[in-house]
């Protein structure tokens, strides 16, 4: 690099979906500014580059989700990861980001002088070892929280005993073959979720083992009011709206889950039930012990979580692991 290309008003490390929206807003409103974006990974998407497990989707809906100034345009509520790696890359492109983006830098350290009010950020270049640096008077870090080196795994006795094949989600490759065996997923968040359904589409059986219960809601994967306003109103127009519309709900849906909690249970307990029928055993395995919203609630787009465990191709256990034999 030469110096020009060192020494930046702005450093973005990281370019996924917070990273390329911060450019975007840098552009717009401090085009004097100058800024660069250093990204580990040979591609953008962070998130969405790294996960490949099977059914890998959003868990919020696309309308917030996405960008306020670039509108989500396909009609999925919840999309795929291919199609939000799509939209980010389209972002790009439209933009001019990628210019500003330098791909395969490892942050390996930043320190911070008050002399100079500059911090200086050291990178290792993947391709070469090469140690560089940038200097630059803000730091934006849009690196995002998860460890993307190992994914946390849970110290289980008895593991290295288990002859079948153990499988992070983070570390998921089109290699992994699943098809026709007996699978068990341990856990119940929002990649349980969606795992569950897309595994049992090849798989013999897959068991969804969990700890304890989470609040699992069925959203149709169409959003009819964006239909609507789509049909009737600008593009930017009907995007601003749906947004607006899906903030709003979600902001009186987690109020009246922590003003009511109570009533609130019960009707995500009876929207369980119909949603699996009058047999299934709710209370054991879908009756959390804290409030709704007390931690996340999981969305299941059309039901599909459901219909795969009404169907039989995939059930529920509820209890703690004592070993792997």
């Amino acid at each position: 690099m030469n110096r020009a290309e060192a020494d930046v008003d702005v450093l973005i490390v990281g370019a996924g979906i917070s990273g390329i929206g911060a450019a975007y807003h840098l552009k717009e409103k401090c085009p004097d500014k100058t800024f660069a974006i250093v990204e580990r990974r040979s591609s953008f998407g962070g998130t969405w580059d790294l996960f490949r497990y099977p059914g890998i989707r959003s868990d919020s809906d696309m309308h917030t989700f996405g960008y306020a100034f670039r509108p989500w345009d396909k009609p999925e509520v919840v999309a795929s990861g291919d199609a939000i790696l799509e939209y980010l890359g389209d972002t790009i492109d439209a933009y001019g980001i990628g210019d500003s983006i330098r791909y395969g830098q490892s942050v390996t350290g930043a320190s911070w002088s008050s002399d100079d009010a500059r911090w200086t950020v050291t990178v290792v270049d993947d391709a070469s070892g090469e140690e560089q640096r940038y200097t630059c008077t803000f730091l934006c870090m849009c690196s995002g929280y998860y460890d993307y080196d190992e994914g946390y795994t849970p110290d289980f006795e008895g593991v290295e005993d288990f002859e079948g094949e153990v499988v992070h989600p983070q570390k998921w490759t089109d290699e992994v073959d699943y098809e026709g065996k007996r699978i068990v997923v341990i856990g119940s968040g929002a990649t349980a979720v969606t795992l569950n359904p897309e595994l049992a589409k090849k798989a013999e059986h897959v068991t969804m083992l969990q700890r304890s219960p989470t609040y699992i809601a069925a959203q149709p994967n169409r959003d009819a009011f964006a239909a609507f306003f789509d049909a009737v109103l600008p593009n930017r127009w009907a995007y601003a709206l749906t947004r607006w519309k899906n903030i709003l709900v979600s902001i009186l849906l987690y109020w009246f889950c922590q003003t009511f909690p109570k009533a609130a249970k019960r009707n995500f307990l009876r929207e369980t039930q119909r949603a699996l029928g009058p047999g299934f055993d709710v209370s054991t395995h879908f009756k959390p012990s804290y409030k709704p919203w007390d931690q996340r609630v999981c969305l299941a787009p059309d039901g599909d979580f459901f219909a795969t465990l009404r169907s039989g191709a995939a059930s529920v256990v509820t209890d703690r692991i004592e070993r792997f034999t």
